[in-house]
C-alpha cells in the first residue's frame, strides 16, 4: 500500500521553514506524515514534533516515517496543548507548520462521517475519543447556534431556515447520517442541493463540531511564544475565518504599535515581534490543484520571530 502522499503546498512550506541544523520543528497536523518526510529529507539532523488529534493519523503516520523513527516523536493531542509539552519548553521551536485541512484519509472513511456520500453516519470527530459527534452537535444545539454555525462556517445564506427544519426534523428522533442532513437542506433551500452547497454545510458542521477555531486562536500565540529566534510559523488553511485569523494575527505581531490612534502614548509592547513573509497568501500552482483537486481552497501564510 502507498503510504506517502504529496503534502499540500509542500515545496513551498519548506522553503519558508528552510529546516537546518538539529533544530526541533513542529508539525501540528501531522496526517499522511507528508511535510514531515519533506523536513526530515531536507535536514538529516533536524527532529519533528509529529502531531495529530486523530488517532487513526498518527498510526499512520508512524508507519510512513518508520525510517524516521529516531528523529520523530508522535503526540496523539490539539496543536494548541504542544507549547506545554517539556521538550518544547526547554528547547523551543526552530519553526512550526499547521496545515488545517482535513485529510484524505479522513475524508475517504466512510466510518468517519467527514463525506455527503449517501449513508455515511453524522460522526466529524477528529478525535474519536471525544463524546460529541456531527449527530449531537445537531441534536442539542439550539436553533441560534445552529443558525450561526451555517452562517460563520459554511457562509449559509439561509442558514436560520436551516436551523429551523433541523429542529423541526430531530423533534422525532436524531438525525444519524449524511442523507438526513442532506433532507433538511434540500427543504431549506427549496430544491435539489449542489455538491457545493453540501460540502459548505458538512464543513461548518465539523468546524463546529471539533472547534477548529477556538483551538486555532489558541495555538498561534502560545506556538508564537515558544519558537526560537527567527524561526518560521508556516499556516495552511482552507477556509476563510482561518485565514482570516492568521492574516491578523501575523499583522499585529509584526506592528510596532497596536494601541489605538486616539492614545497620546503608546502603552503596548512598543516593538514588533516578527516579520510577515507573504503579503499576500500562496495558492497552489494550477499543475497542483488537477493533481489534487482538494488543494484548490489552500492559502499559505508565513511570519518570522524576530531574532
Amino acid at each position: 500500500m502507498k503510504r506517502f502522499h504529496e503534502p499540500v503546498l509542500g515545496e513551498c512550506a519548506l522553503e519558508f521553514l528552510n529546516p537546518t541544523g538539529s533544530g526541533l520543528y513542529l508539525d501540528g497536523t501531522v496526517g499522511g506524515g507528508g511535510h514531515t518526510r519533506k523536513i526530515l529529507e531536507r535536514c538529516p539532523e533536524c527532529c519533528v514534533l509529529a502531531v495529530d488529534r486523530d488517532a487513526e493519523a498518527i498510526s499512520e503516520a508512524k508507519l510512513a516515517l518508520a525510517e524516521f523513527d529516531s528523529r520523530v516523536e508522535f503526540l496523539h493531542q490539539r496543536f494548541d496543548h504542544v507549547p506545554q509539552e517539556a521538550q518544547v519548553l526547554k528547547a523551543g521551536l526552530d519553526g512550526a507548520l499547521l496545515d488545517l485541512g482535513v485529510s484524505s484519509h479522513q475524508i475517504d472513511r466512510d466510518d468517519r462521517g467527514f463525506a455527503f456520500r449517501k449513508g455515511v453516519a453524522l460522526d466529524m470527530r477528529m478525535d474519536r475519543s471525544e463524546e460529541q459527534n456531527a449527530s449531537h452537535f445537531l441534536a442539542e444545539k439550539g436553533e441560534e447556534e445552529l443558525a450561526q454555525a451555517f452562517r460563520d462556517f459554511g457562509e449559509e445564506r439561509k442558514a436560520k431556515r436551516l436551523a429551523r427544519e433541523i429542529v423541526k426534523r430531530r423533534s422525532s428522533g436524531p438525525l444519524q447520517t449524511s442523507d438526513d442532513l442532506v433532507a433538511a437542506l434540500s427543504v431549506s433551500l427549496g430544491r435539489s442541493p449542489s455538491a457545493r452547497d453540501k460540502a459548505r454545510i458538512f464543513q461548518a458542521v465539523r468546524i463546529a463540531v471539533n472547534e477548529e477555531l477556538e483551538a486555532l486562536k489558541l495555538a498561534l500565540p502560545a506556538i508564537r511564544e515558544v519558537m526560537n529566534e527567527k524561526a518560521v510559523m508556516v499556516v495552511i488553511s482552507y477556509h476563510s475565518l482561518e485565514d482570516r485569523l492568521v492574516k491578523n494575527a501575523f499583522r499585529d505581531w509584526s506592528s510596532d504599535c497596536l494601541c489605538p490612534p486616539e492614545l497620546p502614548l503608546c502603552t503596548c509592547r512598543g516593538r514588533s515581534l516578527g516579520k510577515v513573509l507573504t503579503k499576500r497568501p500562496i495558492m497552489p500552482s494550477e499543475r497542483e490543484v488537477v493533481i489534487n483537486p482538494r488543494a484548490r481552497s489552500a492559502r499559505l501564510r508565513a511570519w518570522r520571530r524576530a531574532a
